[in-house]
């Protein structure tokens, strides 16, 4: 392979297509969310400046990607964290668990998403929606909402779903230093909100040193919601860099 060959690949292997170099659209993505009370304290522990907390608030999320361009049907579970950066309100992005290996390597690798191996579901079990996260064999969340409980308005559901989202970007270069690191932005777009619910709910976090959601306790259930969209990811720009300071 001749080094112009080498120059027009993106990623590696060099012989075998990880993911697609293109925005990505989902068609019936589905989500459950908790969003919940916590700790004020842990919370400003874990959210980076020039972020800032308004309110301890986080929401837990279980989605289940029912058709992705490039990488199939697979389930994603985290935490959002709400934020605001100057006048602008939006979520931190704390950690995303993931079944699906190409979509865990291009949220990485592309993107800044916080991107890490786990085991999701979300399913109806006997009049309950039930959404849970496995570490390996261990349970780590379990979340549980009546299935389809009450209409959920469609322009609140569109906001949730919509908000800005910021990520910390950190590309570690071969001699160990940092070659980036950012704070980004992003949002989704081309939303086609099809279904959206809301109803009494709970939320169960078990302490794991290797997914530990249980550092920002639940102290108080908030709110929940049930929505399928259609939507499109949109690039990341850049709105702070930390190596510049």
């Amino acid at each position: 392979m001749r080094a112009e060959e080498v120059r027009r690949h993106a990623v590696t292997p060099l012989t075998t297509p990880v993911y697609p170099l293109r925005r990505t659209r989902f068609t019936d993505r589905e989500y459950f969310n908790v969003v919940y009370r916590t700790d004020p304290e842990a919370l400003r522990a874990v959210v980076p400046e020039p972020l800032e907390i308004d309110e301890p608030l986080v929401r837990f999320e279980v989605m289940r990607m029912g058709d992705v361009e490039g990488y199939g049907p697979y389930l994603e579970s985290g935490q959002a964290i709400p934020v605001r950066l100057g006048a602008e309100h939006g979520e931190y992005l704390h950690v995303m668990h993931l079944d699906n290996f190409a979509a865990t390597a291009a949220g990485r690798e592309l993107s800044a998403y916080p991107k890490t191996i786990g085991t999701p579901a979300l399913f109806a079990d006997n009049g309950a929606l039930v959404g849970t996260l496995d570490y390996g064999t261990q349970r780590v969340a379990t979340a549980t909402m009546p299935y389809k409980w009450e209409p959920l308005d469609e322009v609140e559901a569109r906001s949730q779903i919509t908000a800005p989202t910021f990520a910390v970007k950190i590309v570690p270069g071969l001699d160990g230093r940092l070659r980036a690191c950012d704070l980004v932005r992003t949002e989704i777009s081309d939303v086609t909100v099809k279904q959206a619910y809301t109803g009494p709910a709970r939320l169960q976090l078990f302490a794991h040193a290797m997914a530990p959601l249980a550092d920002l306790p639940v102290l108080e259930i908030v709110s929940a919601s049930h929505i399928v969209t259609d939507l499109t990811l949109a690039p990341m720009t850049p709105v702070h860099d930390y190596l510049a300071a």
